[in-house]
């Protein structure tokens, strides 16, 4: 009897260490809460008590990275927001950052409890709210715009040569780029082998010729062919304790400016029956869909218009009107971009150009994506800007994020809605396409691809493990 009391005793106390069953409500609960590390340790705990298969392992791993990565973006504590937002208004309190948390001018997130800020969110406040933006005009000395500068006069150039000479092309620039990524030392252990993915410009753009690539680091690399959307240098290091490692390569290309006039172009009805018409105007989840809130804003932007330019400039006008340019949070932590972009009223240029893709797609208009790099003297940096399709004419390139220019000229004011101008590297013809060779573990942007990738056998390498730089070493204009 007494054998039998303990057995009982030894069972239950068994039983009652054991965790509670999770259930898939439960994890999605705390993760809409922002209850990151619960939701992480339920995860876990599934898999553990669940024989799943390999594709659901990876759909919850990714679901903890996706946690990880938000919680890298909005890491900003209030009293460091604040102390940026002191410089504007030394006077800040509650009640402000209240008004403009509900006004969607400074993002944030309940994450672990805690309101976290995005690492982004103070400086965008000053891009957003319109009496932020004029506290900081008041408050700025220096306004000299040098990216402004040149575009005034870069765009009046082409726009000049091309009315005077005909053609869609002018104004060569020919650049010599290095570009690094550098992995923080002891990242990845000694003697692990990292892979990486570098951007490169494409050989087969019509804007872009004479491309050399002139040095690597390194004397095994592979160039991806034509056919993929991202054009990458890879190239395999080994890391060495205590070292940062270095990916580098250095090239040369020449690229031109480009820009059609469709108000005076012979204009033809779409052949609706060709493949490229059916890709380009097809919807592509998760970012490129015809949502409710897609169709709504459609119906009053739109109304009875039909030519497809007009459509065009009608959708340009107003994303660059009511969407103002502030930087982005990862692509990879947001499930639509489009309907991010339309609930929080701002945009990247990237998110910006998804916007405008999916409109036009909805109306019927081919478009698609293209990226990479700005390299305007003075200002370098990552970008993304689009193409539609007019019949008749081919495709035409549309800048979103650079919008409507200040010229009295309406050719050179409505510039980006149908012209790009010379200081371009496009990388990208496609967003979200596989890479080559083929990446094993998940992105670090599954959406565009412009830093470069990197990965070791032990997971992807995110943004916060290296760094990249962009050094223009030369331009030479062609004029």
């Amino acid at each position: 009897m007494k054998f039998g009391i303990f057995s009982i005793a030894c069972l239950l106390a068994f039983a009652c260490s054991q965790p509670a069953k999770v259930n898939l409500s439960q994890i999605d609960a705390e993760e809409a809460a922002g209850n990151f590390t619960k939701a992480t340790q339920l995860i876990d705990l599934y898999m553990a008590q669940n024989d799943l298969s390999e594709e659901v392992v990876y759909q919850f791993n990714w679901r903890k990275e996706k946690m990880h990565r938000i919680a890298l973006d909005f890491h900003v504590t209030k009293e460091a927001a604040l102390e940026y937002i002191r410089k504007y208004y030394p006077d800040v309190n509650d009640d402000s950052l209240a008004r403009w948390e509900a006004e969607k001018s400074l993002e944030f997130k309940l994450i672990d409890g805690e309101k976290r800020y995005f690492d982004r969110g103070a400086p965008n406040l000053f891009r957003l709210d319109k009496y932020a933006v004029a506290r900081k005009a008041e408050m700025t000395t220096d306004t000299k715009d040098v990216l402004n500068d040149t575009l005034n006069h870069h765009i009046q150039r082409i726009v000049d040569n091309i009315r005077k000479h005909g053609g869609s092309q002018t104004a060569p620039v020919a650049m010599k780029i290095k570009y690094s990524v550098t992995l923080k030392p002891d990242v990845v252990p000694d003697g692990e082998t990292v892979s990486c993915w570098l951007p490169f410009p494409r050989e087969d753009n019509r804007r872009q010729s004479e491309v050399k690539l002139l040095s690597v680091n390194d004397s095994n690399y592979i160039v991806s062919p034509n056919d993929y959307h991202h054009k990458t240098v890879y190239m395999q290091k080994t890391a060495r304790q205590g070292e940062p490692l270095k990916f580098e390569i250095t090239f040369s290309y020449r690229a031109v400016g480009e820009w059609f006039d469709p108000e005076h172009a012979d204009i033809k009805p779409y052949r609706k029956e060709e493949a490229l018409y059916k890709e380009y105007i097809a919807e592509r989840p998760p970012h490129v869909v015809f949502t409710d809130s897609i169709k709504s804003l459609s119906a009053r932007l739109i109304g009875d218009e039909k030519n497809p330019y007009l459509i065009a400039r009608k959708i340009f006008e107003y994303v660059d009107i009511r969407y103002p340019w502030a930087g982005a949070r990862e692509y990879a932590t947001i499930d639509n971009i489009p309907l991010y972009v339309m609930e929080n009223g701002h945009g990247d240029c990237g998110q910006v150009t998804l916007l405008f893709i999916t409109l036009a797609r909805y109306n019927g208009i081919p478009a698609r994506w293209q990226s990479g790099f700005m390299l305007h003297p003075g200002r370098v940096n990552l970008h993304d800007w689009g193409e539609y399709y007019l019949e008749g004419i081919g495709w035409i390139p549309v800048d979103q994020s650079f919008g409507l220019k200040g010229f009295d000229d309406t050719a050179c004011k409505y510039f980006y809605a149908s012209g790009m101008d010379s200081y371009r590297m496009v990388v990208n013809n496609d967003y979200a396409m596989p890479l080559f060779p083929a990446k094993i573990y998940p992105r670090s942007d599954d959406v565009d691809f412009q830093r470069g990738e990197l990965e070791w056998r032990g997971g992807n390498l995110y943004y916060d493990k290296w760094k990249w730089n962009i050094e223009v070493e030369k331009y030479d204009y062609r004029f």
